[in-house]
């Protein structure tokens, strides 16, 4: 099933129960997948139009009446173009709304570059009260709901809305804010964060069979705040560390994991990340090849750690 579609059936069976959760769409409630929850709970859900700000100062407003705002678009349109709605009218506020973004980075494929953004968790997690999430997939996203409904403070979720691939099974737990513990090993530490998990695995599993380098693999759905412990445990045990996102290598995970090793425990680190390269139109295989995404650049980036490790 589509992640869009698990995320809306969850949704409506959470706002069944509590009936402070509302829904706010900027023109894409058939895009995103809400629409059915519109005809469900007719007076609890609003299409805003094309205008994301007002949007955003609309669900600050409803947050401060208590209620429990999800707003979504892409992931641009609900972070760059909101940006001083969001540092102003909800984290300044302290408010609660949810920031839904969809189709991060290389996953926004033939919309073309304006809806494409490398940038949108480095904004985010420079403000203080929010908090940052890149969902893996369905199932960790349906596990998470619960607990995202009732988290006191704003929330920025990035997911892509057609993905039907899984990783995890229904006996996942989802803890807010610790890493998932995926693959042990020895000679490199790979984290990955949100769907990129996919390319990472079979990274591991080419390190393993084809190199003899057995990859550590830290899956991180909370960015912010980050795991620091995970972080710094694993890097101890492998002294080399390489972090692997659909993102710009400023201030995503990259720069989340960096900063805590560098004041607590120096590593040698590298990032699978996009480096400062304008936006395009593709399909999702050749965008991750020309953004340095794939499993092979992966790979061979941990080969270069653990070969370089070697010389200190």
């Amino acid at each position: 099933m589509e992640l869009r579609k698990m995320y809306v059936a969850e949704l409506s069976r959470l706002m069944k129960q509590n009936d402070k959760i509302v829904i706010l769409d900027a023109d894409l409630a058939g895009a995103g997948g809400t629409k059915p929850l519109y005809t469900e709970f007719p007076d609890r859900c609003i299409d805003c139009g094309i205008a994301e700000a007002n949007m955003a100062c609309i669900a600050a407003g409803l947050s401060a009446q208590g209620f429990v705002p999800f707003i979504h678009s892409f992931a641009p349109f609900v972070t760059r173009r909101i940006y001083d709605q969001i540092a102003v009218s909800m984290a300044y506020s302290e408010q609660n709304v949810r920031i839904i973004g969809f189709d991060p980075g290389v996953t926004t494929t033939s919309n073309g570059g304006t809806h494409m953004c490398f940038e949108d968790v480095a904004s985010l997690r420079a403000l203080c009260n929010i908090a940052v999430l890149d969902i893996v997939d369905g199932v960790q996203l349906v596990k998470a709901l619960p607990y995202i409904t009732e988290h006191k403070g704003n929330m920025y979720l990035r997911f892509t809305r057609k993905q039907s691939e899984t990783y995890w099974d229904d006996n996942y737990n989802f803890e807010f804010g610790k890493a998932d513990f995926v693959r042990e090993g020895k000679d490199v530490t790979v984290i990955a964060s949100g769907a990129m998990l996919f390319d990472a695995l079979k990274a591991a599993e080419i390190l393993h069979e084809q190199h003899n380098v057995e990859a550590e693999l830290l899956s991180v759905h909370t960015v912010k705040p980050l795991d620091e412990e995970a972080v710094i445990k694993s890097a101890q045990k492998t002294r080399c560390v390489l972090t692997v996102e659909n993102h710009s290598i400023h201030g995503g995970l990259y720069g989340a994991v960096t900063e805590t090793l560098s004041a607590k425990c120096p590593t040698l680190c590298d990032a699978a990340a996009v480096r400062d390269k304008l936006t395009q139109v593709g399909g999702l295989d050749d965008l991750k090849r020309d953004y340095g995404l794939s499993v092979d650049d992966i790979v061979n980036r941990a080969l270069n750690l653990v070969k370089n490790k070697k010389r200190i």
